[in-house]
């Protein structure tokens, strides 16, 4: 590391103002990912210390219209620290009203989705990153959201629709007017997807741009990343996305580290394995056996990753469709792993 570092990296961080205001001790914060944010992991990762966990991204429209399914997704974890809602949408209403209806289930922020790069949500609902093109709609949409809770709102965005459109700082100042609390901002561009690696220093250009708090997020693997990405960006503190796959302790670890300047341990193989048991059962008994067999799958094969033969533990896991099977698997898996000593290869490398 750089001689000049200084620890603590972070320090607590407070989000808005009046009585729901809300305080992060160690703003370390789990990134909303589709498809893997549901409550089961965002309850897993808050266990193991997480400052902030954020939902999946939810449609605005979807929210409004009460659909049970989006409703679960905007479930908060119970007990013990914030949980933020993030919302999508491109109609200022609707963005309103759902987050009304996320704060009535117990939403203690709201996040708003500027980021999402995909064709379905970028192209053909006009919302996500592609609000990035339109600061007028974009102005209107977080203006209107603001004002329609009582709690903080914050905006998630990328550098802008490509590299000759960086318009993040113009809209980190159109957020700040408009009541936003707190600014994350991807060091990617939407045109970029995940290709190419994260800028995290165009951030500090962003944070320059504005008195809100700033929060860097892309690529941070490792707890040395996390500090780099900190340290050129100026921000306030770091989102971490596709570094908590199959690590739901990796954030402790960050927070710990940028904190202290000392790096702690991943939990050895045996521990990770009851960490992966307790989740893969958390997501049957929250989506059902058979839609959790299939579900969990993903997140079986991200905890296996750098381990020995584990290309064809995840080829089997494929081929099960009971979760006894799978758990069955799990321990014929790991049991003798454990016996030998072995650690995950992406663990032994944690400070690189």
């Amino acid at each position: 590391m750089m001689s000049n570092d200084v620890f603590p990296m972070i320090k607590p961080l407070t989000i808005g103002t009046g009585p729901r205001q809300v305080r992060l001790d160690h703003p370390v914060i789990l990134a909303p990912l589709s498809g893997v944010t549901d409550l089961p992991f965002r309850t897993l990762v808050k266990e193991h210390g997480a400052g902030l966990v954020v939902s999946e991204m939810i449609a605005s429209w979807a929210m409004v219209r009460e659909n049970r399914a989006t409703l679960r997704m905007a479930e908060v974890v119970a007990g013990g620290g914030p949980s933020s809602v993030q919302l999508a949408g491109c109609d200022p209403k609707a963005m309103a009203e759902a987050a009304k209806i996320a704060v009535g289930l117990g939403a203690d922020l709201i996040d708003i989705n500027f980021g999402c790069p995909v064709k379905k949500v970028a192209i053909g609902q006009m919302a996500g990153s592609s609000l990035m093109r339109d600061e007028v709609l974009a102005g209107r949409i977080l203006e209107a959201t603001a004002r329609a809770v009582d709690v903080p709102v914050t905006l998630k965005m990328r550098m802008g629709w490509d590299h000759n459109s960086l318009n993040a700082p113009t809209l980190a100042r159109i957020a700040e007017q408009a009541g936003i609390t707190l600014l994350t901002v991807h060091g990617r561009t939407r045109q970029q997807f995940y290709e190419g690696t994260a800028n995290w220093d165009f951030i500090a250009e962003v944070k320059a741009a504005t008195s809100l708090p700033v929060i860097v997020n892309g690529d941070i693997t490792t707890a040395h990343k996390a500090a780099e990405a900190l340290r050129r960006s100026n921000a306030d503190g770091v989102m971490i996305g596709r570094g908590s796959y199959g690590r739901p302790w990796f954030l402790r670890q960050v927070m710990h580290y940028l904190t202290t300047g000392e790096l702690v341990p991943a939990p050895s193989l045996a521990e990770q394995k009851e960490i992966l048991l307790h989740h893969y059962r958390a997501i049957r008994s929250h989506f059902g056996d058979r839609p959790g067999v299939r579900l969990g799958r993903k997140h079986v094969a991200w905890y296996s990753q750098g381990l020995h033969s584990s290309a064809g533990f995840r080829a089997e896991v494929n081929r099960l469709d009971t979760g006894e099977a799978v758990e069955a698997l799990i321990h014929q898996f790991y049991d003798p792993l454990i016996e030998q000593g072995f650690v995950r290869q992406d663990e032994m490398a944690i400070a690189a």
